[in-house]
């Protein structure tokens, strides 16, 4: 199957629009909730731990690590769907025998 310049535009479209999301999501937890939040976060407790103080320091890189897992599973179903994946003998087993 042949792709054409319309599905290449179509396909960086909407890897541009989730990353746009996945960002999104990112900046309002790293920000909204480990900054600007905080206080009313730190209503709540965690093993103890302010809530607020505990999105800042370790809820944020979870929430980021989440995020990359998402978009790494978004971008395969994507490159599939517009058959963009890699076959065998693509990049996938340039490591094998070395």
């Amino acid at each position: 199957m042949a792709i054409t310049q319309a599905d290449l535009k179509k396909y960086w479209r909407s890897q541009v629009t989730r990353i746009a999301i996945l960002l999104s999501i990112w900046a309002i937890v790293a920000f909204g909730m480990g900054i600007f939040g905080v206080e009313a976060l730190n209503q709540f407790t965690l093993n103890g731990v302010p809530f607020g103080f505990w999105m800042a320091q370790q809820g944020s890189i979870f929430i980021f690590v989440i995020l990359i897992l998402v978009y790494a599973v978004l971008s395969d179903r994507a490159d599939r769907a517009f058959g963009l994946d890699e076959a065998s003998g693509t990049t996938s087993g340039a490591g094998a025998g070395h």
